[in-house]
């Protein structure tokens, strides 16, 4: 009988968590094929939802509890979850309820079916405009720096076999991006169709710097590219500003009364300056991530574990 093992990072989830526990424990009634684990990850909510973890470990032993000493994201709660998982399966979702753990059944088919990795995709989404924003941006920076296939929609309900668990979560860096370590496991991944649905209550945690901050893990951690596009970027500036020069040497020549613009000068003294900096900001950041890293610097610290061995 396989294993299946759902990890949940929670985080202001005090009036959700319970409704999506029940779910999954109805759901996983009607499975007999299969056993399972729940895995709630407290994020440092400023809610009661550790208390709702406690109370729902005490009700059921097949419910474990990690609670975080300070914030360290949503990435940073799954990979420690999934360190934590033990199952052939490991299914991956929210802790809000819009995403529906009714149907873990069609993402578990698949890798019966023989893929590595299912991510759900969402027909018609119920996230705010900010929210879709925020997915499209993840959606793009994925395909160019990630090399994620156009046609593969990736999401947070997600599920995963045990090989590309075990190789995920040999990554120990500082800044863990759980769809650049799926990407570069297997390329083996597909989707299904799932509902999608209303928040129940309260707003994303995503802010905006949050997002960006999501946006340089998945970049400078698992690509190069953006120091490619660097170098690039600084020959072609440095083209034009050759042939900007030699126009202006021209003019000079054929026309000796036309007058030096300062202006234009300054334009490219500011736009070249600027570029400059902008390739140093880029560098640095990969710099200070190594060091950081080379620091040993921890993906989480955990302050508390509820039905977990401290040894596992």
């Amino acid at each position: 009988m396989k294993k299946v093992s759902f990890v949940i990072p929670c985080y202001r989830s005090e009036h959700t968590l319970a409704g999506v526990v029940a779910e999954i424990e109805e759901k996983m009634k009607t499975m007999t094929e299969y056993t399972h684990e729940i895995i709630l990850i407290n994020d440092c909510s400023p809610d009661n939802t550790l208390e709702v973890i406690r109370k729902l470990c005490a009700e059921n032993t097949r419910i474990k509890g990690i609670s975080f000493a300070r914030n360290f994201g949503q990435h940073a709660a799954l990979m420690a979850g999934l360190r934590q998982s033990d199952g052939d399966y490991v299914v991956c979702l929210d802790d809000d309820g819009q995403t529906p753990a009714d149907e873990v059944d069609k993402l578990l088919a698949q890798l019966e079916e023989g893929f590595d990795a299912v991510y759900a995709k969402y027909e018609h989404k119920h996230h705010s405009a900010f929210r879709n924003l925020g997915s499209k941006v993840n959606e793009l920076m994925t395909r160019i720096m990630l090399e994620k296939p156009a046609e593969l929609y990736v999401s947070s309900y997600f599920a995963v076999r045990r090989f590309v668990v075990e190789d995920m979560i040999r990554y120990e860096n500082s800044y863990p991006y759980v769809i650049g370590l799926v990407l570069r496991t297997t390329k083996n991944i597909t989707n299904v169709v799932v509902e999608h649905r209303d928040r129940r209550e309260g707003t994303s945690g995503y802010t905006l710097s949050k997002l960006f901050g999501l946006w340089f893990n998945g970049f400078t951690a698992f690509s190069v590219k953006p120091l490619r596009i660097a170098t690039a970027v600084g020959g072609c500036s440095a083209a034009l500003g050759f042939l900007y020069g030699l126009y202006t040497i021209i003019k000079r020549l054929v026309n000796p009364a036309v007058p030096m613009g300062f202006s234009s000068t300054m334009a490219a003294i500011v736009f070249f300056g600027g570029m400059i900096m902008v390739m140093l900001g880029l560098i640095g950041e990969y710099i200070g991530r190594i060091y950081i890293s080379m620091n040993n610097s921890p993906q989480y610290v955990i302050r508390e574990r509820i039905n977990v061995e401290e040894h596992d």
